[in-house]
């Protein structure tokens, strides 16, 4: 029997250097945050919101065996890694880092406005490699992104007021609200709140509100 789990934004773990401009809203078990009924869901294990006032940034610092991927709600992130990459991403792009064996990134807010990305980390399927990296500008609603290192896609949907939306059939589904109201099996969903759905057949979300929603299909 299929289940569908939900988790508000209000019950994430609070983390960052709020002293520093940094504001991150921890979806999953993170850093001094343990929590082992928490660790992930399929293939994710991570579901951050940061939040970079103008001149704030994460300096550089490691990754290893994690795909990372970043969507940027507002604002714009500076991103450079160790190789050799420097882009920025905005609203509707997909960015991913491959960590692999390990890479090294800094990330940024070099504008004069706040930022706001949700950045989202998942477990390859076999750990090592060489780091890889790739971003998606302005990608369409009916373009999924896949990340097969992870066995996993990702579906951006953005919904009208009373649009409706199939969820994925798969084993595991993973939604989370970045702006808006959605229904979702009886359950009204707002900005942050997520659910976990594991084994559910014909699921549907409805815009309650214009809204925007983050949805990983995972074998």
């Amino acid at each position: 029997m299929g289940v569908i789990n939900v988790w508000r934004a209000a019950e994430r773990y609070p983390g960052g250097e709020p002293e520093a401009g940094i504001e991150s809203w921890h979806a999953f078990s993170f850093g001094p945050h343990y929590d082992p009924d928490n660790l992930r869901f399929g293939a994710v294990i991570a579901c951050n919101e940061e939040r970079l006032a103008p001149g704030a940034g994460f300096g550089e610092h490691p990754h290893s065996h994690t795909e990372i991927v970043t969507w940027v709600v507002e604002g714009e992130l500076t991103h450079r890694d160790s190789t050799g990459h420097e882009t920025v991403v905005r609203p509707g792009d997909v960015q991913r880092l491959s960590a692999a064996g390990g890479v090294r990134h800094v990330e940024r807010n070099d504008g004069d406005v706040p930022l706001t990305f949700v950045q989202m980390w998942l477990a390859p399927l076999n750990p090592g490699g060489e780091p890889a990296y790739e971003i998606v500008h302005g990608i369409a609603d009916s373009t999924p992104y896949a990340v097969p290192e992870a066995g996993a896609m990702l579906h951006v949907r953005r919904l009208a007021e009373d649009e409706r939306t199939a969820v994925p059939d798969a084993r595991y589904v993973y939604a989370h609200v970045v702006r808006g109201e959605v229904r979702l099996k009886g359950e009204k969903l707002g900005p942050g709140d997520s659910a976990r759905i594991t084994d559910v057949r014909d699921v549907e979300a409805v815009g309650l509100t214009t809204a925007e929603l983050l949805l990983w299909e995972m074998s």
